[in-house]
């Protein structure tokens, strides 16, 4: 299925149906009296946060979606019935924005959440709710209210806990096969990733987090080379960022600091925010350097880096380092967690007292 993180889409609640002018007629019972019912409410456009979905591939070719309109009210105090409501499963992870101010309107973050992204209208009134003690015969009416109509924008940023950050080609679809149950494309060819895939790594029992691989950054994707920044928003939500750096590329000629050093530069000028995550140097592919020279290869472009933080020399073609990683991933991710949870508020009537002595 093909991978689609944006999409635009009209929506139109039901209007609401009209009261109705309607008078009790039987035989043998004059002056029966105003019996006009209301209108019935417009229907919804609800969105739901489905976990099944992972693109937003259906609103790029059905854009409008109009729920039906309110019966109108009639006679014998019959009331219209309700327009049918109708809903629209997306992504977990999708924001909806207004698609001409930009206003961010609702984010779907929780699966199963159920939002209502335009409201139907509410049916008129019919004569029977003028009727009074002076206005025994009302002729008054209400038609039904509209619904609302909006233009929206669907953008889809991936949930996920760690994102893997590099050039192309420096085996991050490998390593993401490497740790989780992701099976992306890998060839022994140059070639990169066209659209993010999402992989569970699992530590242990009940321990587990998910991995995000993106298309590849180049330098210049700022002003439009390659795939540009069109998915690094995917990484907007993440915990950790792991820049995959290849430690043996084709080309000799190839500086491998040179090109982490434009990523870095990349990352700053598409968000600050994102430049300020917590951020650690992964170097792939070092079973194609001499073991000999290994540990001097790691200084070098340490040094050359002037890279602060944790450093990982793995393998993930051989898996090697590859379990050291997952751990300390999976620990920092652990401890951020438990951070920012809301402290425990103890009633003070249960509050155990202080130990007297």
């Amino acid at each position: 299925m093909k991978f689609v993180d944006e999409a635009w889409i009209d929506v139109s609640a039901g209007d609401g149906g009209a009261g109705c002018v309607s008078f009790r007629h039987e035989k043998y019972k004059e002056f029966g009296g105003p019996n006009g019912g209301d209108g019935g409410r417009g229907g919804h456009v609800f969105a739901v946060a489905d976990p099944n979905l992972n693109t937003l591939v259906d609103y790029r070719f059905s854009r409008r979606y109009d729920a039906p309109r309110g019966q109108h009210g009639m006679g014998s105090d019959m009331f219209g019935a309700a327009g049918d409501d109708i809903t629209l499963k997306m992504p977990v992870g999708t924001i909806i924005s207004d698609a001409e101010t930009g206003q961010v309107l609702f984010e779907l973050l929780k699966p199963g959440e159920v939002i209502t992204i335009a409201k139907g209208g509410d049916g008129g009134f019919g004569n029977l709710r003028y009727k009074s003690a002076i206005n025994r015969a009302p002729r008054q009416r209400t038609p039904g209210w509209p619904g609302e109509k909006r233009n929206l924008k669907l953008e889809l940023k991936v949930l996920a806990d760690v994102g893997l950050l590099g050039m192309p080609n420096a085996g991050k679809s490998t390593l993401i096969t490497a740790i989780s149950n992701a099976r992306p494309r890998i060839a022994d060819y140059p070639f990169t990733t066209l659209h993010p895939n999402l992989g569970v790594v699992r530590v242990g029992p009940e321990q587990s987090f998910v991995v995000a691989d993106l298309p590849g950054l180049i330098e210049g994707a700022s002003e439009g080379a390659g795939l540009g920044h069109q998915f690094l928003r995917h990484l907007q939500r993440t915990r950790l960022l792991l820049h995959v750096v290849d430690m043996a590329p084709f080309d000799d000629a190839v500086d491998s600091v040179a090109q982490a050093k434009a990523i870095v530069g990349e990352l700053k000028k598409y968000d600050k925010a994102l430049y300020d995550k917590p951020r650690w140097l992964v170097l792939n592919k070092l079973d194609m350097v001499q073991q000999q020279d290994r540990a001097q290869v790691v200084k070098d472009f340490v040094k050359r880096m002037r890279f602060k933080g944790p450093v990982f020399e793995i393998s993930a073609l051989t898996r090697e380092g590859c379990e050291a990683l997952i751990k300390s991933v999976y620990q920092h991710i652990n401890a951020q967690q438990h951070a920012e949870q809301p402290p425990e508020v103890v009633d003070p009537r249960f509050a155990v007292p202080p130990d007297a002595s």
